[in-house]
């Protein structure tokens, strides 16, 4: 036709140019695949390597992933050792280290001269946040749980002594009555099984004021009562502590997860007795691993009442929701890789069944691409050690 529209002294149609196009690419889609060369090898590829005819493709994304040079270049998801925050359990059991089966390679610190060289060394790899998990010995903990706002308790204690050593160290705490509640609940518990949500707040900004006068500066609930940010808020404001900043556990769901960090810390619930009924889990304050919306009006709720930060917990099985609080607040995002998740890539790992250091990056990045600026990993050391090119 073309030639027809040349010998008159037209132009070609562009639409015949195109329908041209495509018939030679219809033609060349059923071109049947030569598997030889007349006995030639080609050089470079296996005997046997199918000729076809090369796709007629105007994008081809594999030529952005052709280098490490180039992929380094334009990744989206950067992990640092900035962004990690790492939890330290303390204890006074004795001088030595005691090492938690359930999470390898991670142990209860002797108070005193065993943390600060275990944070000493996450400083000499970029960490440069910790957040702090007393183990309460038996004989101190009450139905009431008033250790956990003891101002020499070990938890202000450890503030203090790593405030003192290392002044520009970022502390967070936790804020909830679990580890010093001889029931194992974030909270009070009634004797008909309910845990108190307002009483419990009273005793829980309490405890958030006498961390802040111990020297955090990160004040972290992480027991799910309604109203407890907008409380410690102003408690902490009341005693002048403006500065102070509030890492809200937002959306902290009731999960399978935790197992290994209440062995940790001896923090289970406990069972109950005749004349009290405890409740064997914490899924009537917890949120439903199920439910998503629900993250929605817990992010409302903690950014009205003064939240600095919010954070999901878990981490990997929550990762949409992790996105869900990035995209719905300016404020920054944490997220806790639990011991359940550590546990599970520790076994793996020791068994052969993957590559530990490629597999932990990857949740790292995970963790990032998803939308978390903040990291609360045990892996803070080690994953900073190869991040750093070490083996």
């Amino acid at each position: 036709m073309n030639q027809q529209l040349r010998s008159l002294g037209r132009a070609p149609c562009i639409g015949c140019q195109r329908r041209a196009l495509v018939v030679r690419n219809v033609a060349e889609a059923v071109r049947p695949v030569v598997a030889s060369t007349n006995g030639k090898a080609r050089v470079g590829v296996p005997e046997g390597t199918p000729i076809v005819t090369p796709q007629d493709l105007p994008s081809r994304p594999r030529r952005n992933r052709r280098s490490e040079t180039f992929r380094s270049a334009i990744r989206e998801s950067i992990v640092s050792p900035a962004n990690f925050i790492l939890p330290i359990f303390v204890h006074e059991e004795g001088s030595n280290n005691i090492p938690i089966a359930s999470m390898p390679g991670i142990y209860r610190l002797a108070y005193g001269k065993n943390v600060i060289d275990y944070v000493a060394e996450a400083r000499s790899y970029g960490v440069n946040q910790v957040v702090v998990f007393p183990k309460t010995p038996d004989h101190l903990k009450t139905p009431t749980a008033e250790e956990a706002f003891n101002p020499n308790g070990l938890s202000q204690r450890t503030i203090r002594l790593l405030k003192d050593t290392f002044p520009d160290l970022e502390v967070y705490t936790d804020v909830a009555l679990d580890p010093y509640n001889s029931d194992g609940h974030d909270g009070i518990v009634s004797d008909a099984g309910v845990i108190l949500n307002d009483e419990t707040i009273e005793y829980l900004c309490r405890q958030a004021v006498s961390q802040a006068e111990a020297g955090a500066d990160v004040v972290s609930p992480s027991d799910m009562m309604d109203g407890r940010v907008g409380a410690i808020r102003r408690a902490l404001d009341r005693e002048g502590f403006t500065n102070v900043s509030i890492m809200s556990y937002t959306a902290k769901y009731a999960s399978a997860y935790y197992g290994p960090f209440r062995d940790a810390l001896a923090s289970a619930p406990k069972p109950g007795q005749a004349h009290r009924r405890i409740p064997p889990n914490k899924k009537t304050y917890q949120m439903d691993p199920a439910n998503y919306r629900e993250a929605i009006r817990e992010a409302k709720a903690d950014e009205a009442e003064g939240a600095d930060i919010m954070m999901v917990k878990p981490g990997m099985p929550y990762l949409d929701v992790v996105r869900l609080l990035r995209e719905t607040s300016p404020l920054p995002v944490a997220v806790y890789h639990v011991s359940g998740e550590y546990a599970m890539l520790k076994a793996a790992a020791e068994r052969g069944w993957l590559n530990e250091k490629d597999a932990v990056l990857e949740a790292m990045t995970s963790f990032r691409r998803a939308g978390a600026d903040l990291i609360l990993t045990y892996y803070g050391i080690e994953a900073s050690k190869w991040l750093a090119g070490e083996k």
